[in-house]
């Protein structure tokens, strides 16, 4: 097996750093050897989903610069919309540079999202992890409709050995995070978190999981300021919550 890049993204480097050594533990588990490049900063898609396009360019070439030196290892991703906006929307950048779309397009093809790559690529689902609690799951927007991985999240949360699933209702919908979305639209932005921790809270599960690190930490300051006890993971930290101390 290859070398496997992982990009942490900012959010889960910054805010939850948990989660990226989640991902790389339980990459390692499955046989593979991880690499985490340093220099990797924005993927480029809050400028991005702000307009500002050419910023998203620049931010967009020095993750291409970044990851082009590991040549075809996969480069895997603890967050669908980061996924999504190198896989789907650095060739929208570079769709009239000819010098720049080649590279956007190579990188892209070789991006996966990190439930997506476990299950699509290493055939993994089972991991042998016991985890003896009320579980509920949160399809961040990004994931389900950019990239369309549903079916990838829900095999590794069925595998989870001893814990009860319970569907999530109106699982599809925002919880409102939506990147800049949040920023430009505060009020409506919160009127969709709380409808979102209302639908939590109506499963008295002990924990949400979720594939988005975004989604997690907006849920998560919700679900504090309503006082639900429900806890928000990402699914990598479910792996390995068993190998916490």
């Amino acid at each position: 097996m290859p070398p496997v890049v992982l990009f942490a993204t900012c959010i889960a480097g910054t805010f939850r750093k948990s989660i990226a050594d989640a991902a790389e533990a339980v990459l390692r588990r499955a046989g593979a050897e991880v690499v985490r490049p340093e220099g990797l900063t924005c993927c480029g898609q809050p400028a991005f989903n702000a307009g500002d396009w050419e910023d998203a360019r620049r931010m967009a070439r020095h993750t291409i610069r970044t990851l082009a030196p590991y040549g075809d290892a996969p480069v895997v991703l603890p967050a669908g919309s980061c996924t999504a906006m190198i896989r789907r929307h650095y060739a929208d950048l570079f769709a009239t540079d000819p010098a720049w779309l080649p590279r956007a397009q190579a990188l892209a093809a070789r991006t996966y999202e990190f439930t997506e790559f476990l299950v699509d690529v290493l055939h993994l689902t089972d991991l042998g992890v016991t985890f003896p609690y009320r579980v509920t799951y949160h399809p961040s927007c990004h994931l389900l409709r950019s990239l369309g991985i549903d079916r990838q999240p829900r095999a590794l949360i069925a595998a989870l050995q001893q814990a009860e699933f319970v569907e999530l209702p109106h699982a599809d919908e925002c919880c409102g995070f939506g990147g800049v979305f949040s920023a430009e639209f505060p009020e409506i932005s919160q009127a969709m978190l709380e409808r979102k921790v209302a639908n939590i809270a109506a499963t008295q599960a002990d924990f949400c999981l979720t594939a988005d690190p975004s989604c997690l930490l907006h849920i998560q300051g919700g679900l504090d300021k309503a006082g639900v006890p429900t806890r928000m993971l990402h699914i990598a930290e479910a792996l390995t919550l068993n190998d916490q101390p």
